[in-house]
């Protein structure tokens, strides 16, 4: 797959935007997720390392720990996501705070692997407290991140970073987002996905003061919500109905793990309630 240029993007979510039709994205943790949501017309497929370890039947949380090199992850990824995919724009989560990449030749060659755009994943956003606090620290904070997009974005890569407050809206604005996501947190729901997460009106306030801080540094910036307890159709339409400006969602386990384990579940279970027909025949005549 070749990269889709950021300026026909762009244009085709402008239209969308004027036609107050949603810009939808998702995470690809296989390639069977990645045709199944071209299929369902989404607009965005994201590669991220949590997606293979949320297909695995691991928490996404898994992606932000020591279990695997993220970047690395994503590239193997890749030979199996990027040759199925035929018209959609295809991101990499990419590990900005990596320091063993020389960051301007890793986002080169994700290009011409045929990515069209980046996102900040693993993001030391989600980290809070002493932990982010330790990040921030030793060299290994949020910025990385920042600069990281930066430099997708001289390389004119479609950016969509996740943020976490108005402070990284801010920044991510000014270092040349195309595409700010307010992330609110890891996603409820399923077998294996969160339990502890905030209201979905905690999250109208929250996108809201996001979406005001990313604004004032450019009017036209493009803003979607992601994550905590926006996992289904309804989540995402509660949100965008109350969100002035807000013009989509990103789904990465709502796009994939949650409706797997559903149907796989509602699948075997027709399947075990199939009756042998020897056994039917059996009761009709002791009957």
């Amino acid at each position: 797959m070749t990269a889709i240029p950021r300026k026909k993007i762009l244009e085709k979510f402008r239209k969308m935007i004027a036609d107050g039709v949603p810009i939808v994205g998702g995470g690809a943790g296989t390639g069977l997720s990645a045709k199944a949501e071209e299929a369902g017309g989404i607009d965005l497929i994201i590669i991220y390392n949590s997606g293979r370890y949320r297909m695995a039947g691991r928490g996404s949380a898994a992606g932000l720990l020591a279990y695997g090199n993220a970047n690395e992850i994503v590239k193997e990824m890749a030979y199996e996501v990027l040759p199925v995919v035929k018209k959609t724009p295809v991101l990499a989560g990419v590990n900005g705070t990596d320091p063993f990449v020389i960051m301007p030749l890793l986002l080169a060659e994700l290009k011409t692997m045929g990515f069209s755009g980046v996102q900040n994943f693993p993001t030391i956003g989600l980290f809070d407290g002493q932990m982010r606090l330790s990040f921030e620290e030793t060299g290994m904070g949020f910025g990385l991140e920042v600069d990281m997009i930066a430099e997708a974005h001289k390389l004119d890569l479609l950016t969509t970073p996740y943020v976490f407050n108005p402070d990284e809206a801010r920044a991510m604005t000014t270092a040349g987002a195309d595409i700010v996501v307010a992330h609110m947190g890891v996603t409820t729901g399923g077998s294996i996905g969160a339990t502890s997460a905030k209201s979905l009106d905690d999250c109208v306030r929250e996108i809201e003061a996001i979406a005001a801080a990313a604004r004032s540094v450019r009017k036209d910036i493009i803003l979607l919500c992601h994550g905590g307890p926006i996992s289904m159709p309804d989540d995402a339409r509660y949100i965008l109905d109350r969100c002035k400006g807000l013009h989509g969602f990103y789904g990465a386990s709502s796009m994939e793990r949650l409706p797997a384990e559903a149907a796989i579940a509602r699948q075997t279970a027709d399947f075990k309630a199939v009756t042998l027909a020897a056994k039917t025949t059996a009761k009709k005549k002791k009957g």
